[in-house]
């Protein structure tokens, strides 16, 4: 099905106060990023949180399904995305405690 522009633009819109926000399409879908880290995947209009510690004692008892197929589990945030508040501090934590990217390798010539 793939993920609506509208859909991505209303998700960056409830949480365009968790610092900086951008995305980028990635083989028809979306990843997420606040401040240069990926902090969710946006799959299919759904949500999903990477499944950090942290996370998990703020999102609690929170359904898990994959992105993608393959895909490891991720928290699916379905209710609560419509709530700025409560999906603006779930990015600030996940940014908070996501490790720096990775610098990328040269390329071989």
């Amino acid at each position: 099905m793939g993920t609506s522009k509208q859909f991505i633009e209303y998700v960056t819109g409830q949480i365009k106060d968790a610092g900086i926000i951008t995305y980028r399409k990635m083989f028809g879908e979306y990843a997420l990023y606040s401040n240069n880290k990926v902090v969710a995947l946006i799959c299919d209009n759904q949500f999903f949180a990477k499944p950090i510690p942290q996370i998990t004692e703020f999102v609690g008892d929170c359904e898990m399904a994959p992105p993608y197929p393959g895909a490891k589990n991720h928290y699916l945030i379905t209710d609560q995305l419509e709530d700025t508040q409560w999906i603006s501090e779930l990015i600030r934590i996940s940014e908070r405690y996501l490790p720096e990217r990775k610098p990328k390798k040269p390329k071989k010539i």
